[in-house]
């Protein structure tokens, strides 16, 4: 399992746009709708095979009749992150066999759903309730299928991925919990007061922090 994206999980879908637009300079474009959750999304690549994300609930769709992935089930709980500055809270690894990763690590990462976008369908992990797995510590988990994966059909902005890091209280067991899962090239993690990602991102202007 490798990095396949990042996800800023915000109160509404233009609330996350500015955010991006601040931080990064760009404008992000519209990706689609999933049916299955009732969400929306922008999309950008930042690199061949990553990408990131802005997520939010969409207010023109039907509710899903089940919990919604990234937290979206409670906006309370994604307003005070937002609010407290936690706004990249998701990240995603890809696997060609999720089947097999959640046989083994399902108890961590949750259980496999079918999500679409437009003409796209994939499998992707999310606990019962729609919480990010151990709270955004571990990473939830997509498979893209016999489509591959959707990054090079993306808007191209001149973004790439430099570093991604994790801030944790207690880096020895994030480090060990990414051993465990066997993932590839995990976000470095350093030690600090609360558990937040930042993302270091190369832009036209230069270097910039995401968060």
């Amino acid at each position: 399992m490798q990095l396949d994206h990042l996800t800023i999980i915000a109160p509404t879908l233009e609330a996350g746009a500015e955010h991006v637009r601040n931080l990064l300079g760009v404008d992000m474009p519209f990706g689609g709708n999933h049916p299955e959750m009732g969400t929306h999304n922008l999309l950008v690549r930042l690199g061949d095979d990553v990408f990131l994300e802005v997520i939010a609930i969409d207010p023109a769709a039907e509710g899903p009749g089940r919990a919604r992935w990234f937290d979206l089930s409670d906006p309370a709980v994604v307003k005070h992150a937002w609010d407290a500055g936690h706004r990249l809270r998701g990240w995603v690894v890809r696997t060609s066999n999720i089947d097999t990763v959640l046989s083994a690590h399902g108890a961590i990462l949750g259980q496999k759903i079918r999500v679409s976008r437009g003409g796209r369908i994939w499998s992707f992990s999310m606990p019962s309730d729609g919480s990010l797995p151990m709270d955004g510590v571990a990473p939830s988990v997509i498979d893209w299928g016999a489509r591959g994966h959707p990054a090079m059909t993306m808007t191209n902005l001149d973004l790439t991925l430099v570093e991604f890091v994790i801030e944790h209280p207690d880096p020895t067991a994030v480090k060990t919990l990414y051993q465990r899962l066997g993932l590839q090239n995990p976000p470095r993690i350093r030690k600090g007061e609360q558990h937040r990602y930042r993302a270091v991102i190369k832009t036209s202007a230069g270097l910039r922090e995401l968060y």
